[in-house]
């Protein structure tokens, strides 16, 4: 008896081993340099949920009198499924419903990367935007707490948007700041990133909180879009199916009076009102800004 639980101690411990090295080895770098960031389990990654909507069912938070939420779901809470991921083809694909505001982001902090990021829109909408765009997003140089901006929802951090037929403006995300070729144009209420404009500072003490890209590169609803994030020190690249629709320099935040750079940190993936999968997710280190992107700066 003692041998055979012997035999099938050693059995489990070699099944562990072989599973640990298993996951490790998704986390490691292919024979290009790129990281794979998802699995089906989405190990690399963290949820965070802000506060529902009243009439979303959510157990265990408090309401008020008028029955409204007065706390977010907080990290690691998913009842209402709101990010699913499924094996497709042999590959991992995250579904985003949109219900609830909030992320899932990484676990681990990044700087100086090329990220690149498939994605393509589902159909649903979910209220305050029943009527507007479908809307998601990446966040970059996470840093902080979350639940800090104006939905409560996310941190500190640069946006690389993604809606529909706006994909790659810049939002601010909890006061943070930069500086883009931006400019005013007849057809737009909203300043429009022009390569040959004069450099605007964005943020809090700046000129707004959003840039228009430069161009609409997106894909029609239903097909996958391929974007890319190049980022190096406090410079970053918007690119959207191969085309740099936004060149971003001067990457900052304030606080207490003090400008601090904002060039690290973590990578979030939004949920905002509107259905969005995401799949092919991977990131490699860069040594500077190619050489075919350098003019944009």
């Amino acid at each position: 008896m003692i041998k055979v639980l012997r035999s099938t101690a050693f059995f489990l411990s070699l099944l562990t081993f072989a599973t640990t090295s298993f996951a490790a080895d998704k986390a490691k770098p292919d024979k290009d340099g790129w990281t794979y960031l998802f699995d089906k389990n989405m190990t690399q990654w963290t949820t965070y949920l802000g506060i529902p909507r009243a009439e979303t069912k959510v157990t265990g938070i408090p309401k008020d009198e008028k029955g409204n939420y007065t706390q977010a779901v907080g990290f690691n809470k998913d009842e209402r499924g709101v990010f699913t991921t499924s094996i497709v083809d042999g590959e991992p694909v995250l579904h985003v419903t949109g219900e609830i505001y909030g992320s899932v982001h990484t676990k681990q902090e990044f700087e100086n990367y090329h990220l690149v990021v498939q994605f393509k829109w589902g159909t649903q909408k979910w209220p305050p935007r029943l009527t507007e765009p479908l809307d998601t997003g990446i966040l970059y140089h996470v840093i902080g707490d979350h639940g800090v901006d104006y939905w409560k929802a996310w941190a500190l951090s640069q946006e690389f948007q993604i809606m529909e037929h706006n994909t790659g403006d810049w939002w601010q995300i909890a006061g943070s700041q930069i500086d883009i070729r931006c400019e005013k144009t007849p057809a737009e209420t909203v300043p429009v990133y022009n390569p040959k404009a004069p450099l605007v500072s964005y943020g809090p003490g700046g000129a707004g909180i959003t840039c228009m890209r430069g161009k609409d590169a997106e894909k029609p609803n239903g097909e996958w879009n391929t974007l890319e994030l190049i980022t190096f020190g406090d410079k970053s690249l918007h690119i959207v199916n191969g085309q740099v629709v936004m060149a971003l320099s001067n990457s900052r935040y304030t606080k207490d009076g003090k400008v601090i750079p904002l060039t690290k940190g973590k990578i979030l993936l939004q949920s905002e009102a509107g259905e969005a999968f995401f799949k092919g997710v991977k990131i490699k280190p860069i040594k500077g800004i190619p050489a075919e992107y350098q003019s944009y700066f």
